[in-house]
């Protein structure tokens, strides 16, 4: 029986490729509630604070990624070291320029590698027609994420807006604080690092909008992104077996699933950093009410349009350089963020269409400007907006450029509303699931401000309640296996 039980403690605390470990699973909050007593009892302590979360998140993400934790580890030790390097007192310009060099080399060879080595062995396979195989490679799980928090702080502490941490503790906090680690939000290091050295301890009201968030973000992925998603899939595992009403739907489908699963995720990560006493960045506002593309890119992910318009449009001369450059540094940061989402020319494609869009939305500016304020201009700038962004999201989904193209095809050459009926009596939790996120999205934001602060408000025992409520919907909603988040691949 002994043996047994301590089998059983080794599955559980062993990583499992086929079980990472996740927000939205039961693992994680037993590990979480095991978490957060120890937490209290260190918070005030600096040093030991400091010790058990970076034990807690590169134990979280020997979980999601196994070994890679070790690659983790060696580029936080890295970084520091570089960055400690160019604050020495002498140093020369050509020194600390080196120092950068070698940390990006580093940092970005590594990405580049694991990421991005069989698509351009690939490629150069095509142009000479030769036979080969690829790398077996496996993307250690959030790269990306800690990667550009990496290159951030690099190039901060060289420019001086940050200073260097004092420890390598620090620094290992900053990159692997696990609440935003394999998926974000992006954190920089000039907003982070004062809080902590700051030592703040939560407060009652962010300890219970915490909880709000949490239980927000459970919502979204679980109970409703990962339904909706069982019929997504279906639309695109059989590209174009569907008729175009049907994967018009798929399209639509996908649209608010990748919404909630990322946003979701995203309101977890932001609630449990709260509940530790830290603000991380928001990352997501309502960006399906945008009525042009530079809005939108303005409300979705705003860690990562922040950080590439810090770290690439900008330096690239922003609008600084003419009208001309101006929409050619629009084009190449979304390349950028393109291939930073995943290494095939879909996303290359995906990248360059919402560049080519943020472009055309600047030089039409002046005319547009010249139009009335009305409702129905509105109207029609969101739909404009949303269509395009709608379309673009299944080069985004399917597994290949055919494939997105068989999709979208048969919305075009197979549409009939006879599919309508049908459809609406065999998919009514999935239809309801869908208005249900829409209303939610066209609330005002007062809205849910107010109901955020009812929230706090509330007794306990209604806080219970409503925990309750939304556990169950997540046992009666949910798959036969917990689902990743998608942004995990990347």
């Amino acid at each position: 029986m002994t043996d047994s039980l301590l089998s059983k403690i080794g599955e559980f605390i062993s990583y499992d490729a086929s079980s990472p470990l996740l927000f939205s699973s039961g693992t994680f909050w037993a590990l979480f509630l095991l978490f957060m007593p120890l937490y209290a009892l260190f918070r005030r302590r600096m040093g030991q604070m400091l010790i058990f979360v970076v034990a807690f998140s590169l134990y979280f993400y020997y979980k999601c990624s196994g070994m890679f934790v070790v690659l983790l580890g060696a580029t936080s030790v890295a970084d520091w070291i570089l960055s400690r390097a160019m604050v020495r007192p002498g140093r020369t310009v050509a020194y600390r320029r080196w120092c950068v060099a070698i940390s990006l080399s580093l940092s970005l060879g590594i990405l580049g590698y694991f990421k991005y080595a069989n698509f351009f062995l690939w490629n150069l396979n095509a142009l000479v027609s030769g036979n080969f195989q690829p790398l077996e490679l496996v993307l250690p799980v959030g790269i990306s994420f800690y990667t550009f928090q990496s290159v951030s702080y690099i190039i901060d502490v060289y420019k001086g807006r940050v200073n260097p941490t004092r420890t390598w503790l620090e620094y290992a906090f900053f990159l692997s604080f696990f609440p935003a680690l394999v998926a974000g939000p992006i954190v920089r290091a000039d907003y982070f690092l004062p809080q902590i050295r700051k030592c703040h301890h939560a407060t009652r009201f962010e300890i219970y909008m915490g909880l709000w968030l949490i239980i927000l973000g459970v919502v979204k992925k679980a109970v409703i992104a990962d339904y909706i998603a069982q019929y997504n899939d279906l639309i695109f595992q059989t590209p174009g077996g569907y008729s175009g009403f049907e994967s018009l739907m798929g399209i639509i489908g996908y649209t608010m699933q990748i919404y909630c699963d990322f946003s979701g995720y995203s309101d977890m990560a932001i609630g449990i950093a709260l509940i530790m006493g830290f603000k991380l960045a928001q990352n997501f506002n309502f960006p399906y009410k945008s009525q042009n593309l530079t809005e939108f890119w303005r409300r979705w992910h705003i860690s990562l349009s922040s950080w590439l318009r810090d770290y690439v449009y900008i330096p690239l001369g922003g609008s600084r350089k003419g009208r001309a450059r101006t929409y050619i540094n629009s084009f190449v940061t979304m390349l950028v963020g393109g291939l930073w989402h995943g290494a095939a020319w879909k996303f290359v494609f995906w990248g360059a269409m919402h560049g080519a869009g943020l472009a055309v939305h600047k030089a039409s500016r002046p005319f547009v400007s010249q139009l009335p304020d009305t409702w129905p201009f509105r109207a029609l700038s969101w739909l404009a907006t949303m269509s395009f962004v709608a379309a673009l999201w299944v080069f985004f989904r399917a597994d290949t450029w055919q494939d997105s193209v068989a999709v979208l095809s048969s919305v075009f050459t197979d549409f009939s509303l006879a599919h309508a009926l049908p459809f609406a009596a065999s998919r009514i939790l999935w239809l309801i699931l869908m208005c249900v996120i829409i209303v939610a999205h066209a609330l005002p934001s007062a809205f849910w401000n107010g109901a955020a602060a009812w929230f706090v408000r509330t007794p306990w025992v209604v806080k219970l309640l409503i925990f309750i409520i939304v556990v169950q919907l997540v046992i009666e909603l949910r798959s036969e296996s917990v689902q990743p988040f998608i942004y995990f691949q990347f």
